[in-house]
Parts: structure tokens; C-alpha cells; sequence
């Protein structure tokens, strides 16, 4: 059963398992090379000031890659920033736009995202605080798209579930990460190319939206999985749910694009001109 028998713990005392790598490689880089191809042309000299010869997609892993560092930010505090436990929907509100100044306050993946935003905003933020912060957002943005970065508390986001994918034992939230985008047996810029939109309309929807509607959006999907209670994962299951990792894989692209155009770019207005297909 997907269902866990233990109670939710309190958000900040939880640790995700390090285990769990958002996405994949391949899915980070997916919502990394889709928001490349919808900056516009002030944002795009902005973040290759920054990023140098590196692309979004080529950065998109760094946050998942540095958990290997021996530095105590990296072994002891990145972990939370890449997930929320949502244990009240209606309270998430209080997250959004909240404050951060330093990185050691943050304590979830909102916090993550609105601090990193906000130094990207900072004219007085250095170079290297603003390169890290744009390495952490192209992450995050990607992680808040992955339903189980929102998932619950007491399966540490699906990660305790364990599965049968054609056979093979795993677990509900690796499946999301990489089992059902692998699967797929396409390069991540063919992927990119596949589920790619120029439609100005659905764009639109996408950006309609802020940080804290990502994560609930994700969580709302995740709790389906979870009512679900599939175990046995084959060719229906690849079915029903390779057009939600698709869907989830876009909408993180087209809002990361978007996020980073109003960031970087003054003539950009959200559902305007947010994104270059828009204008």
C-alpha cells in the first residue's frame, strides 16, 4: 500500500533522504534547456554574464552535485532547501514571499527560491553570491516541479515506498526521478524538443502562478499518486503517467524562464512579456 501508517512529523525537523535526487540529471536539464529557449535577449546576456560559457541546463545539476562537498553548507543544510512537506495546503501562503537574507535561514524549498531571487535582485550582491543563487534557482525552480519535493513527511517524499518498476525494485519517488523519464530512452534535448510549447496561451497559464502554486500544484499531484496505490509499475502505469512527468517537466521550464526574465529583464511583464515566445 502507498499509504504510510505514520503520522506527519513537523517540516523542520525533517531531513529528505540524500537518496533522492530531484529529477534526474536528464529532468533537471529538460526544464533548464526549455527555459533557455524562452529567455528573452536582455536576460540571456544577463545569465551568460553569470554563467559564462555554462548553459541553464548544464548548471541545473550543480545543487544535487555539490551534496558531495565536504563543506558543512553542503553536508549539513542544502538537503532542506530542495523539498517542503505540505501538511496543510491552506497554510502555504505564509511561505510565500517571505524573507530571506541569508542562505543558513533557509529551511525549505520556498525559502530556497525566495532567496535566491532575491539576491539575483540585490545590486549590492556580489558576483559569486549571485552565481550561486542562480545555480540554486535553475535547480529548485526544476525540484518544486517534481511532485514528491512536496510530497509527505512520513515516506520522506515517496523515498520509503517501495515499488516494482517491470520488475525491478525501487522506490515511488525514484520512479518520478528517473525511472518514467528514462524510460523514455530520449536525450534530453530531444525530450526538450518533444514537449517544448510556443503557444501563447499556454504559456499564459503557466505563468500565471507564483512559487508556493508550484509546490501545491505538486503536492496535489502527488496525493493522486499516493490514492492510487500502485505497487506494480508497467506499461499502464507508464501510460497514465508519463503525460504528468511531461506536463510537470514544461510547466518547470516555462516558469523558470519566466522567473528569470523579470529578474533580469525591466521591460518583462508577466503574461506580457515574460517569455520571448510571448511577444
Amino acid at each position: 500500500m502507498l499509504r504510510a501508517s505514520l503520522k506527519g512529523l513537523a517540516l523542520s525537523a525533517l531531513l529528505i533522504s540524500t537518496s533522492a535526487w530531484s529529477w534526474g540529471m536528464n529532468g533537471h536539464r529538460v526544464v533548464g534547456e526549455i527555459a533557455q529557449q524562452h529567455l528573452t535577449p536582455a536576460a540571456e546576456k544577463a545569465v551568460k554574464a553569470l554563467l559564462a560559457e555554462d548553459s541553464l541546463a548544464e548548471v541545473s545539476t550543480w545543487a544535487d552535485e555539490m551534496r558531495s562537498s565536504p563543506e558543512d553548507f553542503w553536508k549539513k543544510q542544502s538537503g532542506k532547501w530542495h523539498y517542503i512537506n505540505i501538511e496543510d495546503p491552506s497554510k502555504m501562503a505564509q511561505h510565500d514571499n517571505h524573507a530571506v537574507e541569508h542562505k543558513h535561514q533557509v529551511s525549505h524549498i520556498l525559502d530556497g527560491i525566495n532567496y535566491s531571487v532575491s539576491t539575483l535582485q540585490n545590486p549590492k550582491a556580489i558576483k559569486e553570491d549571485k552565481l550561486f543563487a542562480l545555480k540554486f534557482l535553475v535547480h529548485l525552480v526544476g525540484d518544486a516541479h517534481q511532485p514528491f519535493h512536496a510530497g509527505r513527511s512520513e515516506d520522506r517524499g515517496g523515498n520509503l515506498i517501495k515499488v516494482s518498476f517491470f520488475n525491478e525494485e525501487t522506490n515511488l519517488h525514484s520512479v518520478f526521478d528517473t525511472k518514467l523519464i528514462e524510460h523514455q530512452s530520449l536525450s534530453y534535448r530531444e525530450l526538450s524538443d518533444f514537449i517544448l510549447t510556443r503557444d501563447k496561451q499556454k504559456i499564459a497559464q503557466m505563468l500565471n502562478s507564483r512559487p508556493a502554486d508550484w509546490l501545491l500544484e505538486s503536492n496535489q499531484v502527488a496525493e493522486k499518486i499516493y490514492d492510487s496505490n500502485e505497487t506494480d509499475i508497467s506499461w499502464g502505469y507508464i501510460y497514465r503517467y508519463t503525460p504528468v512527468v511531461k506536463s510537470r517537466l514544461l510547466h518547470g521550464g516555462i516558469r523558470l524562464a519566466g522567473l528569470l526574465n523579470q529578474i533580469f529583464d525591466k521591460n518583462s511583464r508577466p503574461l506580457d512579456t515574460a517569455l520571448k515566445a510571448a511577444k
